[in-house]
């Protein structure tokens, strides 16, 4: 099951269900949660029992996980100190457990004042944050203020609970300060508000728990917000069987380039090929084939009519001519913003029968004239990084990156396409509202040709036949695996993107768990 990003809404009918219709008591699910904390901690200290932890709880569930995370930690020989920062009063669950620890001999204090904090956390070498939960919003005054203040300062190590106490959980907002946490341990599904900025950049690296809620549970909520993993390509790339041919995968169209920018039509292409794409044909200006011929190898070059060393509109024949003997069709990279490339775009949009991808250029001349795609009848996805989003969408880049999953979800539907919307954590939306999210990639990714690199991988699986939203949402993720690739081998500083096109197969063979040859 394709992993879940939730609101607080979503988590909290999923928890009732989980218990009214699956049949499991909270406290169970409150369990469950302590001891995937417990099993994280085990991963970073295998000495576990020989360290000292100060749990820091609030006065909700949070804090009721905190206690039973204590209880453990303190069975396991772990010298544990509970300190409570909103009171000594707490109901349910939290009580529950609350009253079992105060039966044990487990350090508890109520914290009053800081005066002595930054001593007691430096004297820990783990920190946990079961402050607050995904419920807070507002702005965080106060004790807790300081105690989070006081952990962010002097923790070696700090693990959160669910989420970092201080994010807003659905919008990523941070409620005046929060937790920077190296360790969150969230349980069933990401929060939405964890992917988004700046709380992300808060959360450090984080673990999605399973705490035995049944998946017919979950799958009930009507979840719309995915988080793609590797398997999650594994699941949906074709499988190539033995006997088969270079035209069972995918035979690609790109129409790219103009005088100065050859490269990007030569990323794209050749990405494609890298993507595992069968037959990929590069259609641009005549007067820069010579040199691409030069450059590729296994892509095919189609020289065509030119104006200016841009693609002349007197090509459109000869394009829509090539439509017939493709699977799909990418358009733009470095093509242009003249008004023939614009009747290339227009001309391609209404003729062709099978998906095509919009990106760079041809996304710019759309958004002059939207009603190009009136005439259009195949499925298209765009590719946008903000800026472009912003051309489409008449909203200002500031406003679309504090909204990225409102905007794209109301463009895709209105328009009726697939929509990539670039950055870190990328979203990918299809028409029918369904979300993805992705978490490879990394800062080295934002260099000039990324983008083409991204569009010929997304070009790649669309030719396979695979949807357009699952293929958009897969590329992004070998994408940004490949980026992770290529940081580590030469360094975050040193990412290009001819490197990230060299690290495709890399990123494709460990998604797919293919062993590397000796």
């Amino acid at each position: 099951m394709t992993v879940k990003a939730c609101f607080v809404s979503e988590m909290r009918a999923t928890d009732k269900a989980a218990s009214e219709i699956g049949g499991i008591p909270s406290i169970v699910l409150m369990e469950n949660a302590a001891v995937a904390c417990v099993d994280e901690l085990k991963k970073d200290f295998p000495d576990l029992n020989k360290k000292r932890a100060a749990i820091f709880c609030g006065r909700g569930n949070n804090g009721g996980d905190g206690f039973a995370i204590a209880r453990r930690l303190s069975n396991m020989g772990t010298e544990v100190s509970v300190y409570l920062v909103c009171g000594n009063e707490f109901k349910g669950d939290a009580k529950i457990n609350f009253d079992i620890i105060s039966r044990m001999n487990i350090n508890t204090d109520v914290i009053s004042d800081t005066e002595n904090l930054s001593y007691i956390i430096r004297a820990n070498d783990i920190i946990i944050d079961a402050i607050y939960g995904t419920g807070i919003h507002g702005t965080l005054n106060g004790i807790s203020r300081d105690v989070i203040e006081e952990i962010n300062a002097n923790s070696s190590y700090t693990m959160s609970v669910d989420v970092p106490s201080g994010i807003n959980s659905d919008s990523g907002e941070i409620c005046g300060i929060c937790v920077k946490a190296d360790k969150t341990v969230t349980f069933a599904a990401y929060k939405v508000g964890m992917l988004m900025f700046p709380a992300a950049d808060f959360i450090g690296k984080t673990v999605v728990a399973d705490i035995s809620i049944p998946n017919y549970i979950i799958e009930g909520q009507n979840i719309n917000i995915n988080v793609t993993d590797d398997e999650f390509v594994r699941e949906n790339l074709p499988v190539r069987a033995k006997n088969t041919h270079k035209g069972d995968y995918g035979k690609l169209l790109v129409i790219a380039g103009s005088e100065g920018m050859t490269g990007a039509a030569y990323l794209s292409s050749q990405s494609a090929i890298e993507a595992g794409s069968g037959l990929v044909t590069l259609a641009l200006p005549a007067s820069l084939n010579a040199a691409m011929e030069a450059k590729t190898t296994e892509v095919m070059t189609l020289p065509l009519s030119g104006a200016d060393g841009h693609i002349s509109s007197y090509a459109c024949e000869t394009v829509l001519n090539c439509l017939a003997g493709a699977d799909a069709v990418l358009i733009g990279p470095g093509m242009g913003r003249s008004s023939d490339a614009a009747k290339v775009v227009k001309a391609v949009l209404n003729a062709s029968s099978v998906p095509v991808i919009a990106d760079a250029d041809a996304i710019n001349v759309i958004a002059k004239d939207k009603d190009m795609l009136s005439g259009c009848t195949c499925p298209v996805i765009f590719t946008p990084h903000a800026g472009e989003m912003s051309r489409l969408t008449g909203f200002d880049v500031d406003y679309i990156e504090n909204n990225r999953l409102m905007v794209s979800k109301e463009f895709a539907e209105e328009y009726g396409v697939t929509l990539i919307l670039k950055g870190h954590h990328t979203i990918v939306t299809g028409q029918d509202g369904e979300q993805y999210i992705s978490i490879t990639g990394n800062p080295g990714l934002a260099t000039g040709g990324s983008g083409d690199v991204l569009a010929g991988i997304v070009a790649s699986m669309a030719a396979r036949g695979v949807g357009e939203t699952k293929a958009a949402a897969m590329a992004v993720h070998i994408h940004g695996t490949a980026g992770d690739i290529a940081r580590d081998r030469y360094g975050e500083e040193s990412v290009t993107a001819s490197k990230v096109m060299g690290c495709i197969g890399d990123a494709m063979r460990q998604i797919l768990q293919v062993e590397k040859s000796k």
